[in-house]
């Protein structure tokens, strides 16, 4: 009978989990599901990083913006923004301190205009809106190591059957009759865990594979580059070492650098940008995850609160989920 309440816990659990896992990632690609532009096309690939990588790529393919040593950004005086994201960098740039490419790397990461992208690709069903699948992750999680705890507690069970067999008796070992339900329980919640961290829907693939065939990405300018390829496609060797270096320093919260993972930067956001900083990382797309993408909106919490937000990591992690000011997250690309 214990083995019975075995199964039917651990399939019961998993059963459900794949089925909230399904509905929150929604259904097919909605009709007429396409990007209007790069940046759209950046953000679905890598997330707000991606995007504040190609604002500032295509502002230096044209001269409109410099990156001298060691990572200053001046902007050529009279320099016109083309679109909302130009905008928020020329913004930022006047309101930083000393114009160091990493602290404007966030606060156009922060920006509204950045931040309203992830939410038009939202609404129209090509990303999934952060903190959706923040309790499916943790529902996943907490099934695989309650199925790993399984496996001790089935050999002590196991021990204690066989201390009340007489003499002649013989039964299968208990940890041999549960051992594929634990096993298909660990199984379904790491494949859950994983695909909870991927906020990029079908339709979001679909819109990102017809950019990617679309005259406009085949034109070879370095903003459409990097919107698909990231800062390794920079076509300048220079700036690309130096937007490698900006999107691996951490920001504190005084406004300085230090060096370190910006995975877990953190930012004082006044500086830099208002407003609700929900995306951060990854959006991802084809590596981004945290599904986020590699690179943090400034923040060092991972729980959405105030202040800013942290990311987990290129490919992969968690969805974001932010309150004011700030968001978790984590993933990326599905």
């Amino acid at each position: 009978m214990l083995s019975i309440l075995y199964y039917l816990l651990i399939g019961g659990s998993s059963i459900a989990l794949i089925i909230a896992l399904a509905r929150s990632r929604g259904g097919g690609a909605p009709v007429g599901a396409f990007l209007h532009d790069a940046l759209e096309a950046a953000f679905l690939s890598g997330g707000p990083g991606r995007v504040a990588d190609t604002v500032i790529t295509a502002m230096h393919a044209d001269g409109r913006l410099v990156v001298g040593w060691p990572g200053i950004v001046s902007i050529r005086q009279g320099a016109a923004a083309h679109n909302p994201a130009e905008s928020a960098l020329i913004a930022a740039h006047s309101a930083a301190p000393n114009g160091a490419l990493h602290q404007l790397r966030v606060g156009v990461m922060r920006s509204p205009a950045v931040q309203s992208i992830g939410d038009g690709l939202a609404a129209r069903g090509l990303l999934i809106q952060p903190g959706t699948l923040r309790p499916i992750r943790r529902w996943a999680i907490a099934q695989t190591l309650l199925c790993l705890a399984g496996f001790p507690l089935a050999i002590v069970l196991t021990v204690v059957q066989f201390a009340q067999l007489d003499g002649d008796g013989f039964a299968v070992p208990f940890v041999f009759q549960v051992f594929p339900a634990v096993l298909f329980g660990i199984v379904v919640g790491a494949v859950c865990s994983a695909r909870s961290g991927k906020r990029l829907t079908g339709a979001g693939r679909s819109a990102l594979r017809q950019y990617a065939a679309s005259a406009a990405a085949r034109t070879g300018s370095a903003a459409h580059l990097v919107a698909m390829g990231g800062p390794r496609a920079v076509p300048d060797p220079e700036l690309r070492s130096r937007l490698a270096a900006a999107a691996r320093t951490r920001v504190s919260v005084g406004g300085g650098p230090s060096s370190g993972s910006s995975s877990s930067a953190s930012h004082d956001a006044s500086l830099w940008a208002g407003g609700t900083v929900i995306w951060c990382g990854g959006g991802g797309g084809s590596g981004g995850g945290s599904s986020c993408g590699g690179s943090s909106c400034g923040g060092s919490s991972c729980g959405g609160s105030s202040g800013g937000s942290s990311c987990g990591g290129s490919s992969g992690g968690s969805s974001c989920g932010g309150s004011s000011g700030g968001s978790s997250c984590g993933g990326g690309s599905s």
